[in-house]
């Protein structure tokens, strides 16, 4: 990706802890607004394999924002709706006042694909 101006890259598999220092090492003690993630695992097609990847992903997305979200800051994350999903959801409610669901109309009507939107974030004091 062509660089843009007073934005910092880290590309590597989000998965692997040095990824996750460096992103937290350029954040330094920053606090942020939102935070994003649109990740995903590489599909197999076969649900009992890729079910638990994508759940991993999406919980150290939220992970991630809950280290550097600001009280009432945002979340957004793509994350597939089977096996976790309501565990998640239930976590995810958790810390933030208020979280909707939305399947965008560019995702295929059969694929379980949607995003849920937290606002409001309360940090664990």
């Amino acid at each position: 990706m062509e660089t843009v101006a007073n934005v910092e890259f880290v590309q590597g598999d989000f998965t692997e802890e040095l990824v996750l220092e460096e992103i937290l090492t350029k954040v330094e003690n920053n606090q942020f607004d939102l935070v994003i993630s649109d990740m995903a695992p590489n599909m197999s097609g076969m649900n009992a394999i890729d079910q638990p990847k994508a759940m991993y992903l999406v919980e150290l997305a939220l992970d991630l924002a809950m280290q550097v979200l600001k009280p009432n800051g945002v979340f957004l994350t793509k994350v597939f709706q089977g096996e976790g999903f309501d565990d998640f959801l239930a976590d995810v409610r958790g810390s933030f006042t208020k979280v909707v669901t939305r399947k965008p109309g560019s995702s295929r009507a059969r694929s379980r694909e949607v995003f849920l939107l937290a606002k409001g974030f309360k940090p664990k004091s």
